[in-house]
């Protein structure tokens, strides 16, 4: 082939290549649209409320740009203007990541047998476990948490079970408690943990595990050394998809917490709602996005090393 044919083959190919980037383009360009709308948008309309004053009367007012919304959130106004610290937002944000990682943690502890029991049973069984993890989902996640107040209530079905097996005496004092709203979330998200994680082992080769035993590993070696490295992208993914929408709650702290369990969630809501303090609420909100950003850059930066392709 001469160089005039090589010419013209390799235009020919840029062509192709370029025609094929813009179809890629044109393709995914609906996606882009509608995120720009319906997410960039109201986001931009949040940050820029969180920038005004609050109304005489709640709501905004326009004319008006301050930071008193973000100023508020560690600092509150004395008589005389004068700025007073005030760590009761900052208390509901710990107590926030506190429920957020213990719930992440007890879903994580729980899912990993379940997922790796699911993983070795035949593929018959495998779909009818997966059917039953989720379960749940077919029912709505209000009618969920009535159903955990009339269990840890007092009087309620836990504690007549354990009154019945001569464990208990008195009442049991778990509903509105940090406990009772990180059970509920526990068991709202736990199926978000189990499923990434079987989908990881069920991908995995057990053959490897069979040459650790040869090797001369035990259990706990094969486990650690073998096991969990290869799951690591579903372990990351499950913990995610639990952590972050824990951290928003609004539905069971509302129920299982009441007022003595507060979260974000209920925070801000409470702000658009009952105290109508619309920049105060925006500015929650940012501050909490902006503290899940954190979070999921600094988990990512931490297991950079295991994902593959890193």
């Amino acid at each position: 082939m001469d160089e005039t044919s090589r010419a013209r083959v390799g235009r020919a190919r840029t062509d192709f290549e370029r025609r094929i980037r813009l179809h890629q383009k044109l393709l995914i360009a609906p996606v882009f649209l509608f995120l720009a709308v319906f997410l960039l948008g109201p986001l931009g309309l949040m940050a820029w409320v969180s920038f005004l004053d609050r109304g005489p009367h709640g709501g905004i007012r326009w004319d008006t740009f301050t930071t008193e919304a973000y100023v508020s959130f560690l600092f509150e106004r004395d008589f005389d203007g004068s700025l007073i610290w005030n760590s009761d937002y900052a208390q509901i944000f710990l107590r926030s990541f506190w429920l957020s990682i213990s719930t992440t943690t007890l879903c994580l502890l729980i899912s990993f047998p379940t997922a790796l029991y699911m993983a070795m049973l035949p593929p018959r069984r495998r779909t009818l476990f997966v059917f039953l993890v989720t379960l749940p989902f077919w029912s709505n996640l209000l009618v969920r948490n009535y159903a955990w107040i009339l269990i840890l209530k007092n009087g309620g079905l836990l504690e007549r079970l354990l009154g019945a097996l001569g464990l208990v005496s008195g009442p049991l004092h778990l509903l509105y408690t940090d406990l009772a709203v990180s059970i509920g979330l526990t068991y709202s998200f736990l199926p978000f943990m189990v499923l990434p994680i079987y989908t990881s082992l069920e991908k995995l080769d057990f053959r490897l595990v069979e040459a650790a035993y040869d090797l001369g590993a035990g259990p706990w070696q094969a486990l650690r050394r073998v096991v969990l490295p290869l799951t690591t992208p579903g372990l990351i993914a499950g913990s995610l998809l639990v952590f972050v929408p824990t951290l928003g709650a609004y539905v069971t702290p509302e129920l299982l917490g009441g007022s003595k369990a507060l979260m974000i969630g209920n925070l801000i809501q409470s702000q658009f709602g009952a105290a109508r303090n619309w920049p105060f609420g925006a500015a929650l909100a940012f501050a909490l996005l902006a503290l899940v950003l954190a979070a999921m850059i600094a988990y990512a930066l931490r297991f950079r090393r295991n994902l593959p392709g890193a």
